[in-house]
């Protein structure tokens, strides 16, 4: 295997390589992803549900409190101990603290709630877990309530940041005669959400070492086959690059005998024997030894090539410049060109062979179907042609060749429309040979 095609087969394996590494790591990536994902919205459903219990809970027992006949008749008993000018203090309510205290611990205890507050119709405490804050007025939302709105909501006050409810206590005879607010602290409801995420991280976890695992050996079977289709498809590769080597060595060898059948039939037996000697070394006894006379070949190959076009219901228009030498390079460019055409469907086919700064050109024209400009940039491709292949064994070899010949010699193929002609137009530039 040549340089150059190592250098093709590294690079054609690098996206194969990259893909894949992509394929392998997907469901792993997928894995990781959805137990994250999942993770995050349970944990997200989780915090809220505690919230709605928490609003449920406190709701409840500020309404239930709110209802009870002992905390009704003795909030209104104490109404009128003070005005929105002359609060009511601690003294003044200790009649329904006495009565009312006893229940709120109570409730505390048995409901799990951080705090039970009656106030009076000002919003001054009546009961309060805090000794001290009985008697004083409420710094956080009140005046709604005292209407005889409902208030649910998180505030700060003296026992911290909370989640509460408020309902106003109303008197039998409609009026509110004050409120009842019922707190649970947030940091309950942190430690409350901490405990939670505690009981589901483990499931998470075993699910993820689980989905890995699974993930992994489905990665190793994936992995396998791929090796196995890149087995396969490698040996495809080759036994496609032979096919074509093979395809383009039997299209150079049916150049060569034309060559031959030309020198024969010219009578030019010794100059037969030798071309046979140069291109295929040890097939003859070596009766033809030395090189064939270059004219001799030159001669052969034109005749041989007039002949296929002959057969094809086409003409050929040679012209070459004196100060030509037809070598094996350029008299494989003009055959092959020369051929093309008449496969084509030209009847008519003229070919230039010239020479400019040193540098050898062939221009071949026909009046041919020409060639669309939208294949223009694929008619030098190996195995590419507008024309079926009857014969199964590949086509699109001819120009493919041409455009070796012409790389290996530094020169260049420039496919065009022909203006005299209407046809194809293909321009040949390469070096002179050796």
């Amino acid at each position: 295997m040549t340089r150059a095609r190592s250098g093709r087969l590294q690079r054609a394996a690098r996206p194969g390589r990259l893909r894949r590494t992509a394929v392998l790591a997907l469901p792993s990536v997928i894995v990781l992803a959805a137990t994250g994902v999942t993770t995050g919205v349970a944990a997200v459903v989780q915090e809220r549900s505690i919230r709605t219990s928490v609003v449920e809970q406190v709701s409840g027992v500020a309404a239930s409190l709110a209802d009870l006949p002992e905390v009704r008749d003795a909030v209104t008993a104490v109404a009128d101990r003070g005005t929105p000018g002359a609060l009511a203090d601690a003294e003044d309510l200790a009649p329904a603290t006495a009565a009312l205290q006893p229940i709120a611990t109570l409730v505390e205890g048995a409901s799990g709630v951080s705090y039970v507050v009656v106030t009076d119709d000002e919003g001054v405490r009546i009961t309060h877990p805090d000794p001290a804050e009985r008697g004083q007025p409420v710094e956080t939302t009140i005046a709604p309530v005292l209407r005889g709105a409902e208030f649910v909501g998180t505030e700060t006050g003296p026992s911290g940041e909370t989640l509460r409810a408020k309902v106003p206590v109303v008197a039998a005879d409609g009026e509110v005669v004050g409120a009842v607010a019922v707190g649970v602290l947030e940091s309950t409801i942190a430690a409350d959400r901490e405990r939670a995420l505690g009981t589901l991280l483990p499931w998470s976890t075993g699910a993820l070492v689980a989905a890995t695992l699974a993930s992994v050996l489905l990665s190793l079977v994936i992995a396998r086959r791929l090796r196995r289709a890149d087995a396969v498809d490698a040996e495809s590769r080759q036994v496609r690059w032979t096919t074509e080597a093979l395809r383009e060595q039997a299209h150079e060898f049916g150049t060569r005998l034309h060559v031959v059948r030309g020198l024969v039939e010219q009578g030019d037996d010794e100059d037969a024997m030798a071309y046979i000697d140069a291109v295929a070394p040890g097939l003859t006894s070596g009766g033809g030894a030395g090189s064939p006379r270059r004219g001799a070949v030159a001669t052969a190959s034109v005749a041989a090539v007039r002949s296929e076009l002959a057969v094809a219901g086409a003409t050929l228009d040679l012209r070459v410049a004196e100060d030509v030498v037809l070598d094996d390079a350029v008299l494989l460019v003009l055959t092959n060109l020369c051929r093309n055409a008449a496969e084509a469907g030209a009847g008519t086919v003229v070919a230039t062979v010239g020479a400019r700064d040193g540098r050898v050109t062939v221009t071949v024209e026909d009046d041919g179907p020409g060639i669309d400009p939208a294949d223009a940039h694929r008619v030098l491709s190996r195995g590419w042609s507008s024309k079926s292949d009857a014969t199964g064994l590949g086509r699109g070899i001819g120009l493919a060749v041409v455009r070796r010949t012409a790389t290996d010699r530094d020169g260049s193929v420039v496919v065009g429309r022909s203006a005299a002609l209407g046809g194809a137009r293909l321009d040949v530039e390469m070096a002179t040979g050796s």
